[in-house]
C-alpha cells in the first residue's frame, strides 16, 4: 500500500498508474464517512495486493489536487490508470458494493491481447482472433470484451459455446443487444429442422436457418421476410424475431442491413 501522504502525486499516482492501476481516497480528518470507509479500502487493497495500490490524499494538505480534480464531497475514490482517472464514486459505500464497482471498473490485464484479437478479426483472420481470446478467457474468465468478441465469431460454428458465453453477458447494459442477438440465432442453430412446426413457411423457414448455419445473412433474411410475407406468426413469429436479431448482430448501419430492413418493415 502506497504512503498515506503522496508527496509526489505526479509520481506515486499519475506514473505509477501506468504500471498498475491506482486508488485515490481524497479524505480529511474531519469527515466522518472518511474514517469509516478508510479500513475498508486498507482490508480491500490488501486482499488485492498486485492489482492495484491505494494512496491517500488529505483535501486540506493538498488542496491545489483536490480542487484540479474536482473535489467537492468526500470521501471521494477515483481510479487512475494510465494517468487518467477511469471511474469514481463518493460516499462510504459498503465492502460489497466497492468489490462490485472494482470488478467492473479495474482495467484487465489481458486488455492488449483483446485489441490485438478486435485488430485481427477486423483483418479477417478470424482464426487467430479465436485463439487469442480463448486464450485470455483462459487466463480471465469474467473478461466479458472477450466473451463478447468470441461468441460473435463462434455463434455460425460452435452455437452451443457463444449461447453459453452469451448467458455470462446477458446483465451487461454495454452487450445487451448482442446478447439477445446471439441467444435468438443460436437457438435456432442448435434446433433441429425436425423441431419446426408444421405450416405454410416451413420450408422456408428451414432454408433460412441452414443459410443461418453457413453464415450467409443474405440468403436467410431473404427467407425470413418470404415467410413473414405468408405466415407472419409462424414458430411463434419466430421469422421476425430472427430478421431484428440478425440486424442487431451485424449493426444497423451494416450493408446487408440496410439493404433488407425496408423490405422487412413492408413484409407485415
Amino acid at each position: 500500500m502506497q504512503s498515506r501522504i503522496p508527496f509526489d502525486f505526479q509520481n506515486d499516482v499519475i506514473e505509477r498508474s501506468k504500471t498498475v492501476p491506482v486508488l485515490v481516497d481524497f479524505w480529511a480528518q474531519w469527515c466522518g464517512p472518511c474514517r469509516i470507509l478508510a479500513p475498508v479500502l486498507e482490508k480491500l487493497a490488501e486482499r488485492h495486493a498486485g492489482k492495484w495500490v491505494l494512496v491517500k490524499v488529505n483535501t486540506e494538505e493538498f488542496p491545489e489536487i483536490s480542487a484540479q480534480y474536482g473535489i467537492r464531497s468526500i470521501p471521494n475514490v477515483k481510479l487512475f490508470s494510465n494517468g487518467v482517472v477511469i471511474d469514481e464514486f463518493t460516499g462510504a459505500l459498503p465492502e460489497y458494493q466497492i468489490e462490485q464497482w472494482l470488478a467492473k471498473a479495474l482495467p484487465s490485464p489481458w486488455a492488449e491481447e483483446v485489441a490485438r484479437a478486435a485488430a485481427e478479426m477486423a483483418a479477417g483472420n478470424d482464426a487467430v482472433a479465436i485463439t487469442l481470446l480463448e486464450g485470455v478467457l483462459a487466463k480471465e474468465p469474467e473478461n466479458r470484451d472477450a466473451a463478447a468478441m468470441l461468441a460473435r465469431l463462434i455463434l455460425f460454428s460452435r452455437p452451443e459455446e457463444a449461447l453459453r458465453l452469451a448467458e455470462t453477458l446477458e446483465a451487461e447494459p454495454d452487450y445487451a443487444d448482442l446478447s439477445e442477438s446471439v441467444r435468438t440465432l443460436g437457438a435456432l442453430l442448435v434446433r433441429p429442422a425436425s423441431a419446426f412446426p408444421d405450416g405454410e413457411g416451413r420450408e422456408a423457414y428451414g432454408e433460412a436457418v441452414e443459410s443461418l448455419r453457413k453464415g450467409d445473412m443474405d440468403s436467410a433474411l431473404e427467407h425470413f421476410i418470404s415467410v413473414l410475407r405468408t405466415n407472419r406468426y409462424y414458430d411463434d413469429d419466430g421469422s421476425r424475431k430472427a430478421c431484428i436479431a440478425i440486424f442487431r448482430f451485424l449493426g444497423e448501419e451494416h450493408e446487408i442491413t440496410m439493404k433488407y430492413r425496408r423490405a422487412f418493415d413492408r413484409a407485415f
